[in-house]
């Protein structure tokens, strides 16, 4: 099938409900709102004679139209990025020191990645990356850019919303409670809490409403050691789904609860954000960041092939 005559907002359009899963994900991560998207959509479909998506329960998934489209989609914004740097020149090309800061559970479960690709793509950028679990000041210029899991980041600054993160509960496997695990269930099993200095979280807000006292053995002032505790076996845990998904052992037992879950965002100052390094960088995070959007969303489950690599790079690390 050629998509010879297909607008570049089309293919652009395709990418952004293939990785987000829904037309309002679309919508928000292009700007407009959903109607647009989902006229967009049909006229599309209607133009090639062809479905592009299949709407199952889960979500929007692409059929084998789409994901060719996606895939070309993908190799054209590579494309087109290349033009860009040769265009701007040697004076304007994305170069320098950025400074990055987020918290140490992103760092360690999802950007790695995402950094490494950068600096591969822009070999002249030098990337900082300021590990702090309070939000640095973008104004201050702390950090040229911040990627945070909040629900309040800052009316100062612009960027977007990448997604929503999901929280769970879950268990090592061979102690994990028979399903389904009710609320009032809670009070026959130790669990792991949050210390003081994450009180304030909606997580462990949601704890403390449900959990009693006694019965949290064992608290820890980083989430990144929570699903670590919690595969020793120490109690349940309320885990981000995409932390617990790469964490060999665990199973979830409670489904993703709404009322705690935070948002992810990609954030920059305004005054700074059309400079080349800058804009480079927050169009190549939010690339990256929105291929991973159904694991954080917790809708996006591992491979049995992926859970048998991630658990044999943990052993044998």
């Amino acid at each position: 099938m050629g998509f010879a005559m297909i607008a570049w907002d089309d293919f652009r359009l395709v990418q952004a409900i293939a990785q987000s899963g829904s037309l309002a994900g679309a919508a928000e991560q292009l700007g407009v709102n959903h109607s647009t998207v989902f006229r967009r959509l049909g006229a599309l479909e209607d133009q090639l004679g062809a479905r592009l998506f299949e709407r199952a329960r889960s979500g929007y998934v692409p059929t084998a139209t789409g994901e060719e489209m996606v895939r070309l989609a993908e190799r054209m914004a590579d494309e087109v990025l290349a033009v860009e740097r040769r265009i701007t020149g040697q004076d304007l090309r994305p170069s320098g020191e950025l400074r990055v800061t987020t918290n140490d559970t992103l760092l360690v479960h999802m950007l790695t990645p995402v950094f490494a690709s950068f600096l591969k793509a822009y070999p002249e950028i030098r990337l900082d990356v300021v590990i702090s679990n309070q939000s640095l000041s973008l104004s201050k210029r702390d950090a040229d850019v911040a990627i945070r899991a909040s629900d309040r980041p800052g009316d100062t600054l612009v960027g977007r919303r990448m997604a929503s993160i999901a929280w769970a509960i879950y268990a090592r496997a061979d102690l994990a409670p028979a399903p389904p695990l009710g609320t009032g269930d809670f009070k026959r099993y130790d669990w792991i809490g949050f210390s003081d200095n994450l009180g304030g979280i909606k997580p462990a807000k949601w704890l403390r409403e449900r959990v009693d006292e006694e019965r949290i053995v064992y608290r820890v002032n980083t989430v990144l050691g929570l699903a670590e505790a919690a595969a020793e076996g120490i109690g349940l845990a309320v885990l981000p789904c995409f932390i617990a998904a790469v964490t060999p052992g665990l199973v979830q037992v409670m489904p993703p609860q709404a009322d705690v879950e935070s948002g992810l965002w990609l954030l920059t100052h305004p005054d700074i954000k059309a400079t080349a390094r800058v804009r480079t960088f927050m169009e190549h995070a939010g690339r990256e960041i929105g291929k991973l959007r159904s694991r954080i969303e917790g809708r996006e489950a591992l491979t049995t092939a992926e859970s048998l690599a991630i658990e044999g790079l943990t052993v044998g690390s």
